[in-house]
C-alpha cells in the first residue's frame, strides 16, 4: 500500500501550477488518476515501463489489450508515429482537441509494452488546457485508459475513483465530476480505409460523412 494524495484543481485552468512536480513523479514511475473530457483515467508515463505495467495490474487488464494515450500537441504526435495518412489531417483538424482517439503506425524505438497490433499506437489531444500543459511538461505521452477495473463501467466521480484506487495510485487529480457520457471514439487509420473500432462521443456517421467528402 502507498499513500494516495489528492490534488484539487480548477477544471477550467489553462495551466497546472504543479505540472513540473507531477511530471517528475510520473517519470519516476508514479501512476496518477485524473479527469478527462469524458471520464477519469489512469495516467502513467508511456516510456516508463514499470509504470505502464502498474496500470495493467491495477486494472486487471490483459497485456494483450493495448492502452490509449494522450499527447500535448502535434509535435508530440510526430515524435511517436512513423507516418501520417492523408485522412489524419482532416480528422485531427475537425475533432482535436477532443474525444477522438486515432490509431496510427508507431515510430521505431517505442517500447513494445505500449504498442498495439502491427506496431500501432492510439492517440488523442484532450481539450483540457491544464492536462495538455501537464503532458507537455512530461515530454511524452500519458496513458489514458479509464480509471476502473477491466470489464466494469467507467467512473466520472472522483470520490468513486479514490475509493477504488486508494493506496494503489500515487495521486488523484480532483477537478470535480467528469462529464461522463460516452467514451472517446476510436478510429484506425493504419489501413487503406479508416475503420471505426469503437463509437463513442464522436458519432461514427459524422466521421464517415467527413471522410466521404475526401473522395
Amino acid at each position: 500500500m502507498i499513500k494516495t494524495r489528492t490534488l484539487r484543481i480548477d477544471p477550467d485552468a489553462a495551466e497546472l501550477d504543479q505540472a513540473a512536480e507531477i511530471a517528475a513523479s510520473l517519470r519516476h514511475g508514479a501512476v496518477v488518476a485524473y479527469p478527462t473530457e469524458t471520464f477519469y483515467a489512469l495516467g502513467a508515463a508511456a516510456l516508463t515501463k514499470k509504470a505502464v505495467d502498474r496500470v495493467f495490474r491495477l486494472k486487471n487488464r490483459e497485456s494483450s489489450k493495448p492502452l490509449s494515450f494522450i499527447v500535448s500537441d502535434m509535435d508530440m504526435v510526430s515524435d511517436v508515429v512513423s507516418s501520417l495518412p492523408s485522412t489524419f489531417a482532416t480528422l485531427a483538424a475537425e475533432f482535436w482537441p477532443g474525444p477522438l482517439t486515432l490509431v496510427l503506425t508507431a515510430a521505431d524505438g517505442l517500447p513494445e509494452s505500449i504498442l498495439g497490433p502491427g506496431r500501432t499506437i492510439a492517440l488523442r489531444i484532450p481539450p483540457l488546457g491544464w492536462l495538455r500543459d501537464l503532458v507537455r511538461e512530461l515530454g511524452e505521452p500519458l496513458t489514458a485508459t479509464s480509471a476502473n477495473l477491466s470489464g466494469e463501467g467507467e467512473l466520472a466521480d472522483p470520490d468513486e475513483v479514490r475509493r477504488l484506487f486508494d493506496g494503489q495510485v500515487d495521486l488523484v487529480i480532483d477537478a470535480g465530476p467528469a462529464p461522463g457520457g460516452a467514451p472517446s471514439t476510436i478510429v484506425d487509420l493504419t489501413r487503406e480505409r479508416p475503420r471505426v473500432l469503437r463509437e463513442g462521443r464522436v458519432p461514427a456517421a459524422r466521421i464517415e460523412a467527413l471522410l466521404r467528402g475526401l473522395t
